[in-house]
């Protein structure tokens, strides 16, 4: 409820700070009630509310973020298939590809194998790392040089 004087704010701006932390954070388990909370919501009207504006749940649009996540690991890093699994946020493989099979048509494998174009691929260690918090160059860049 806005209060008295300011403007109400548009149900879309909270709904898209929920949204960004799944963006930013979906390899880390999630729950929904975290989510929810985000965007300062109860989890029964959030995810009424999300799936009437993005066409989706809010646990869906989580899962198509992880495996668009791992097609991009498997076209250009050289991590195996259960490490994508796992850089993604998923705990089980067998989930992993059934659900990667499912959304994109073909197995994590036959996925990787087909868009190998023979160029260099990222080393693993690198993608590993990149991934973690606080890595970045940019994170560090930011933070200045550490003693």
């Amino acid at each position: 409820m806005a209060e008295p004087g300011r403007p109400a704010v548009p149900a879309v701006f909270h709904l898209r700070r929920a949204r960004d932390l799944m963006d930013r954070r979906f390899a880390e388990p999630l729950d929904l009630d975290a989510i929810a909370a985000a965007a300062g919501y109860s989890r029964y009207h959030f995810v009424r509310t999300f799936r009437a504006a993005y066409g989706e749940t809010p646990g869906r649009y989580l899962t198509r973020r992880r495996i668009e996540r791992a097609a991009d690991l498997l076209r250009s890093a050289n991590l195996t298939v259960t490490e994508v699994c796992t850089a993604v946020g998923f705990s089980s493989l067998g989930t992993f590809s059934r659900t990667f099979s499912e959304l994109m048509g073909e197995s994590p494998s036959a996925y990787r194998t087909r868009h190998a174009d023979g160029g260099p691929r990222i080393p693993g260690c690198f993608a590993m790392a990149w991934g973690r918090p606080g890595t970045a160059t940019s994170d560090k860049l930011r933070r200045g040089p550490q003693p």
